[in-house]
């Protein structure tokens, strides 16, 4: 999953939260994703730029610390 954006994607199927960890080392946590939105990302070509289409601005989000 080499991308120049997303270092890591987790899925909590159980809370529908996905978790990416950015490049930068920055965490976030978006909220109520449903299991089709983190598969069609985990297919997608390029990570950021579902993330930009698809996450951001769509689903609400906290950063973790």
């Amino acid at each position: 999953m080499p991308s120049t954006v997303v270092a890591q994607m987790i899925y909590n199927e159980e809370k529908q939260t996905l978790r990416i960890v950015y490049v930068s080392g920055m965490v976030y946590d978006y909220k109520n994703v449903p299991w089709e939105v983190y598969q069609a990302m985990k297919a997608s070509g390029s990570k950021g730029t579902f993330l930009n289409k698809h996450i951001k601005g769509n689903f609400e989000f906290e950063k973790v610390e």
